[in-house]
Parts: structure tokens; C-alpha cells; sequence
């Protein structure tokens, strides 16, 4: 027995040294590719000893280049042969038949698969539940354009009970018979789907009005629900809602249990719960603002999942959240925040004692996502994502959460009106804001006590009122920076091996990378090699190449004109890097996963929403550092960067070229958390001459720690300064404090870790020369 174990044991290592290279958890072997204009992981799911992966591209109801992928324990992928495409992001494991049902296809529990095509079933497929007369022998299939199917899990037969809202294309034959009624449920781009309490509730988070392109506050999507054929979905609330789940998960929820449903709306997330067949409404905070777009495209699936952990994981607006088994009417408490993320995640599941979580990386098509400060770069040449691999601790130990929301926002209220519960259990310093915009008044309180939720009630009639709550833990990071990123040039570096990329199209799945040694290819194994391509190099260099003059860095401060003419201002954390900025050597924007960009100003990494999700208005800070990086983008789903010291010796992150004279750093966007809190100085006014009343720029305060305001003027006498906070990013300014500054002399500020704004504005109330300044440690 003993040597037979130790031959098990040697056989076990075996397998594992085969494995692909990973970095930071992510295997660039398993990187996924179709030929769309995106290629996002709609599903992963644990499956008869196997992990199945289904790929799918932006709007593709009659099949696609899209791939059912088999990985196996050792990490290796199957392309599947019965793979048909499409947009599918459903998944439901079917208890009496023992099949997984993932996209079009049905396995069964010897990895047999079968396939329900297109012409069969035309949609894009985006949710299953359990069968609400016959959950034995039938499942229900929803499409992201309100259509629902029923399917027999035996012979796969299909009957349409709701019509797809894709019109057909031409010559395209459906062989199953479809119903003539069209869903009047308002909103469309479906995302979630479930049963129970004698119901199927569906949800959307889309429309198709015109404004959803460009104002994240348009009306937009639907929760609905739907009891027997003949039915239409019947409107439960209009707001946009993804996620549609229950205690039973992927297998579905016994008759009666509970049903959760997570969406947001232009004031915060709203948590549906049907309970004992009554709906009931919450209220939690936004992390990120990169979900916000009213469209509903940029949100890639929020989901509730089981973890193998005591409690559910829940993804949205860009936090893990730990979401309670046993939520319900009778026990609405436990959601707790645990930290904030940058990937763009599909679908995420627990296989092999590891999470995996399905991405959606980099697409072709930037779709909205264009803007000035990019310089028109092109994206990456194709479509692609991957798997992320990483320990069941990665979702409590990323980034801050910093939250806030409102629970009435610019709305009319009657004295006794109670708002919606709002969530502020988990962060230690939380306040309220109390705006009554007709009257011109604001206050602030501190949230004390230990409530879950907050409600929210009017004490007099309000024709224009807002309450806004903001919660944080503060940042508990150091500013140091992690050891894996000891490869990567500092400001202060004269050598540096640097050059700039771009994932290849042409289905030839290499990284161009147009360095100054010459032109390089990167492969899938991750080896960097000198090519003689003198046509790629030059479509890289014109293509890709560092534009100049996107921002302005002047004495005050980092100095941002948006798409709409915006002005913005954003700290330095260096002015080291200031005349690299200038003279156009350093990326400053681009995007770094799908529908999301990252700007690179003076030692910061900024989260950027696209412009239709309010872009600059709701910018946030990731982490300051003194790098000197060149460029930065995605390929098969890792993240790089180019400006390495010359003497760093190849690595985990470091990758070097066969010839020594061009490298590159690699890991996972979410390492970025890892360079170290975000801190620097600047101000709206340095040396300025200002007008009276004049207010300055929009200053960035939000996600900052230990925050100094430093004013002064030139002026022969007193000068009166009043200082304000935007707590939304919207406009939505509300007076902080107005100081008298004396003459030749300044006046600091000190700002109370409760005290969170989106931005900080000053005017003074004479002429004169000013300086407003802020330092965050």
C-alpha cells in the first residue's frame, strides 16, 4: 500500500508540472476566441469531473463563431465539435435527468452532448428555470428579447410560448413551430431568469430608446413575471434588473422558496425579494459606476452564486458581496460588501477547491466606448477573454469598497414618506446627506447605531429633495508597492526597455508588440520573440501609437476636457513623470476590458466608465505609483505593461524576449490593487488669478484617505472662501464650509473620514490670486 501511494502521489505531480503556464491565476493556453465583435464567457459550470465554458458574441440569435469548451483538471481545453454559437449566457443543472443545460447545449452526466441549434430555438439564449407543471420532464428557456421556450429534457423538443423579439433574418429557417404573441413587457436585453411560487420571473436591463446611448438616467429595463401559456410577462417594477435567483441555485429552488432579484436604477442598486408571493424592495450602495450605462450592455450578467462557503457570492456594480442563503422577509440581514474589482465577470463558480470566474476581457468593438483622451487608438485585432483562477480569499481582499447611493434623488416628497431600506451595515464611517434643493438647504449626519438598513423618512412636504448616503472603511493599504511589480522602470529610470502593443486580429491569436529593439510576437505560452515583420511593426506604431496632448498638466493640477467639454481636475501622485506625459511617451487611456477604459495620469490608475455611464463624472482611483509605463492593455486576459528595467531578470510577471533586449510585465488587472493606496497632491487653484463668485474646476476627492485642504491668496486683505462637495458626480453640490482666509497666510482643512464627496469645488468672494490645494497621504 505504501509504495502504491507514493506512485499515485508522483503521478498526481506529474500531471500538475503539465499544466500551462498561469499568471496571477489566469492561463493564457485557455484564452477563448470567436470572430464577433466580442467574445464574453457567458457561463461556467462543474460538470462530470469537468469545468464547461460557453463563449458568446454581441447580438447573434442564428448561431456564431462561438465555442463550448471542456477544461479538464489538469487544465486542459476541448473545443467541443457540437458547438454552435450565438449569445448564450443560461445555465441550469436538471436534477431528474442528471443533464447540464449550458447555452444550446444539453450534457449529459457521461459528457455526452447534444444540441438544441438555432433553427430549432432562435434567441439569444440567456436564462433557464425549472418547469412550473412538469419540472420532471421540462425546462424553460428565456432569450435576452423576452422570448420563452419550453424544452423537453428527454427529446429535446421545443415549444414556443412567448416569440423572440428578433425579427428573423432572411432565409433563415425555424423548424419549430412559434407562437404569434409578442411580449408587450417594456425594456429589453434580457439577463436573468427563475421559478418559483407558481411563477417565472424574468428580468431586463435594457431599451430601446434612443437616450439609453448617452444618459445612464433614462428609464430602462423590466422585472417580470409569467404563470401559464397564453400569458404575456407581466411588469413588476420598471428598473433594470439582471440577476434572478433563489436558495436552490443552479439546480433551482423548491416551490415555495424565496426569489431575489438584484438591479440599480440612476440612485443605487435595488434588491427585489418575493417572499410568501409579495414582492419587497432594498436599496444597496454603488461600488463602480462602469455598470451604469441605461443601455445595459456594459453590465455583462451580475450574479448570485454558490461558493461551497456558508454564505452566497454575489457580483454587482463591481463588488463581491457576501449575499445570505437564508435572505427572506423574516431574515433580510447579512449583506455584507467585501471588496471592490476591476474585471468584467460573466459567470463565476467553485471547481477544485479554486473560484473561477468567467470573463469578458477585450472585444473588437469598443461598441460606445470612444473617446478624446483614447487619441483614436484601434482596439485589440480580436475578440477574446479567458478564465479567471483564484483562491476562495480573493473576493474579500481586493480593492476598497467605497459606496454610495441615494434613496430619493431630485424627487417630490410628503411629510411621512418612508424611502426604500438602504443598506449601511459593514462600513464604519457612513453619512447622510439631507437636500432640500428648493429651499437651498444641506446637512449632513453621521449614521450611528447598528442597523442593517437605513429608511429614510420626510419630516415636511419636499417639491425637489435628495438624500444621499455615502459608506467607507477607509483604505487600509500601504504605499508601497508589491514585490511583482519590482521588474517595472520608476520615473526616475534612464534606461528602459518599453514600445508598444496590440493583440493580432487575422485569427492569429499572437500580441504585436512594436518595441524599441524592433518588432516582437508574444504567444500563448507566453514566449516573447524577435520577428522580422516590417509592415505589422509599422501598423502597430500607427495604430497603437502614445497620443499627445490628451490632458493638460498644469501648476494646479491634472486638467481633463471630456467628450462633452466637461472640465475635470485629478491629483498628481508624481511630478516625476510629467515631461514623459508631455512629450507623449506615456500611454494615458485605454481600454483594459470590455466597455472599460483605464487612465494612467501622474502616477494614478483611474477606473473610467464610458462616457453613456457619466464617464470622468463617476472616475475613481485604484492605486498611485511612480512607474514609468509606456503602455498598457489586455491579451488573453491578462493584463500588461510595457516599460521594464533592462537588468530585471525574466519572472512570473516578468516576460522576456528570447534576445534579452525587450520585455514586458503580465498578471491580472486586479493586481493593480496591489501597487498601494491612492495618494498625491494638487487643487483646483495654484497661483491663480480668479474673479469673484467664480467657482473653479471640479477637484477629485472621492476614494482618497487622510485629506488636507491647504488655502491662501495674494490678495492685501481677507478673503471669504467657500468650499463645496459634489456628492454624486452630477451636479448635485452641497456647501461643506465657508472660512475666512487671512492675508498672507493659509488655512488647512482637515477632512473627517465620514465626509465623502464625488468632487470639491472653491470660490472666493473678491478677485485675487488663490491657491487651493489638497494633499492625500
Amino acid at each position: 500500500m505504501k509504495s502504491n501511494f507514493l506512485l499515485l502521489a508522483a503521478f498526481a505531480g506529474a500531471l500538475t508540472a503539465q499544466e500551462p503556464r498561469q499568471i496571477s491565476g489566469i492561463c493564457p493556453a485557455l484564452a477563448m476566441f470567436n470572430n464577433e465583435g466580442e467574445c464574453g464567457t457567458g457561463a461556467v459550470v462543474p460538470w462530470a469531473d469537468r469545468l464547461w465554458v460557453v463563449t458568446y458574441g454581441p447580438h447573434l440569435p442564428f448561431g456564431s463563431s462561438d465555442k463550448l469548451y471542456e477544461i479538464t483538471s489538469d487544465m486542459r481545453q476541448i473545443v467541443r465539435p457540437e458547438s454552435v454559437g450565438g449569445t448564450p449566457a443560461n445555465r441550469m443543472i436538471h436534477p431528474e435527468s442528471q443533464q447540464l443545460f449550458i447555452g444550446p447545449y444539453v450534457i449529459s452526466a457521461d459528457r455526452k452532448v447534444r444540441v438544441i441549434p438555432p433553427n430549432k430555438m432562435p434567441g439569444r439564449l440567456t436564462g433557464n428555470a425549472r418547469h412550473l407543471s412538469d419540472p420532471d420532464g421540462k425546462i424553460y428557456y428565456a432569450t435576452m428579447e423576452e422570448g420563452l421556450y419550453e424544452v423537453d429534457v428527454k427529446s429535446l423538443a421545443v415549444t414556443s410560448l412567448i416569440r423572440d423579439g428578433n425579427p428573423l433574418k432572411k432565409g433563415f429557417t425555424v423548424t419549430t413551430p412559434l407562437t404569434k404573441l409578442e411580449s408587450q413587457l417594456p425594456g429589453y436585453h434580457g439577463k436573468g431568469l427563475y421559478s418559483t411560487q407558481g411563477r417565472v420571473i424574468y428580468a431586463n436591463n435594457g431599451d430601446r430608446d434612443k437616450r439609453v446611448l448617452t444618459d445612464p438616467t433614462t428609464p430602462s429595463g423590466a422585472l417580470g413575471e409569467w404563470r401559464k401559456p397564453g400569458d404575456d410577462w407581466q411588469l413588476v417594477r420598471r428598473n433594470q434588473f439582471t440577476e434572478v435567483t433563489g436558495p436552490g441555485g443552479i439546480q433551482g429552488s423548491p416551490a415555495n422558496a424565496p426569489a431575489w432579484s438584484i438591479g440599480w436604477d440612476a440612485k443605487s442598486l435595488i434588491l427585489m425579494l418575493l417572499d410568501g408571493g409579495k414582492w419587497q424592495s432594498f436599496r444597496l450602495p454603488k461600488v463602480s459606476h462602469s455598470y451604469d450605462g441605461a443601455h445595459g450592455w456594459n453590465t455583462e450578467w451580475p450574479r448570485i452564486r454558490d461558493i461551497g462557503e456558508d454564505d452566497l457570492l454575489m457580483t454587482m456594480h463591481g463588488a463581491f458581496w457576501r449575499f445570505p442563503r437564508s435572505f427572506s422577509a423574516a431574515s433580510p440581514g447579512g449583506i455584507r460588501v467585501r471588496s471592490a474589482y476591476m474585471k468584467v465577470i460573466g459567470d463565476f463558480c467553485r471547481w477544485n477547491d479554486r473560484l473561477v470566474f468567467g470573463c469578458d476581457d477585450s472585444a473588437k468593438s469598443e461598441f460606445l466606448n470612444k473617446r478624446k483622451v483614447k487619441g483614436g487608438i484601434d482596439s485589440v485585432g480580436q475578440s477574446q477573454s479567458n478564465l479567471w483562477f483564484t483562491s476562495t480569499e480573493t473576493p474579500g481582499s481586493l480593492g476598497p469598497a467605497h459606496a454610495s447611493g441615494a434613496v430619493w434623488l431630485h424627487e417630490s416628497v410628503k411629510a411621512g414618506d418612508v424611502a426604500d431600506p438602504f443598506l449601511v451595515a459593514g462600513w464604519k464611517h457612513r453619512s447622510i446627506w439631507w437636500i432640500d434643493h428648493t429651499a437651498g438647504t444641506a446637512r449632513r449626519e453621521d449614521i450611528s447605531g447598528d442597523d442593517e438598513w437605513l429608511k429614510a423618512k420626510a419630516g415636511q412636504d419636499g417639491r425637489d429633495v435628495s438624500v444621499i448616503i455615502t459608506l467607507t472603511d477607509g483604505d487600509p493599504r500601504g504605499t508601497e508597492a508589491h514585490a511583482m511589480f519590482d521588474g517595472l522602470a520608476r520615473a526616475e529610470d534612464e534606461k528602459v526597455q518599453t514600445g508598444v502593443f496590440r493583440a493580432r486580429g487575422e485569427n492569429k491569436r499572437t500580441l504585436s508588440y512594436a518595441a524599441d529593439a524592433g518588432y516582437y510576437e508574444l504567444d500563448a505560452d507566453l514566449k516573447l520573440k524577435r520577428v522580422e515583420d516590417a509592415k505589422t511593426e509599422a501598423f502597430v506604431k500607427t495604430k497603437v501609437a502614445v497620443p499627445r496632448n490628451v490632458i493638460t498638466l498644469d501648476e494646479a493640477s491634472v486638467l481633463v476636457v471630456d467628450d462633452r467639454g466637461r472640465r475635470w481636475r485629478l491629483p498628481r501622485a508624481t511630478r516625476a513623470l510629467d515631461a514623459a506625459t508631455k512629450a507623449g511617451e506615456l500611454r494615458v487611456c485605454r481600454e483594459v476590458a470590455t466597455e472599460r477604459d483605464m487612465l494612467s495620469a501622474c502616477g494614478t490608475f483611474f477606473e473610467l466608465p464610458a462616457e453613456n455611464a457619466d464617464g470622468f463624472a463617476k472616475i475613481r482611483p485604484i492605486a498611485s505609483h511612480d512607474l514609468r509605463v509606456t503602455d498598457f492593455g489586455g491579451y488573453r486576459g491578462l493584463f500588461l505593461m510595457s516599460g521594464i528595467r533592462p537588468d530585471a531578470p525574466a519572472g512570473e510577471h516578468i516576460l522576456r524576449s528570447d534576445d534579452g533586449k525587450a520585455a514586458l510585465w503580465a498578471g491580472a488587472i486586479d493586481d493593480l490593487w496591489k501597487l498601494g493606496r491612492p495618494r498625491g497632491e494638487g487643487g483646483p487653484w495654484k497661483n491663480t488669478k480668479v474673479k469673484s463668485g467664480q467657482q473653479s474646476d471640479p477637484y477629485l476627492i472621492w476614494g482618497y484617505d487622510k485629506r488636507t485642504l491647504t488655502l491662501s491668496h495674494a490678495a492685501p486683505q481677507a478673503v471669504n472662501m467657500k468650499v463645496e462637495l459634489d456628492l454624486t458626480g452630477t451636479g448635485l453640490w452641497v456647501p461643506f464650509q465657508k472660512v475666512q482666509v487671512p492675508a498672507q497666510k493659509e488655512l488647512t482643512l482637515e477632512f473627517e473620514p465620514a465626509v465623502q464627496a464625488r468632487w470639491l469645488r472653491v470660490t472666493a468672494d473678491a478677485a485675487c490670486t488663490a491657491t487651493a490645494q489638497l494633499r492625500y497621504e
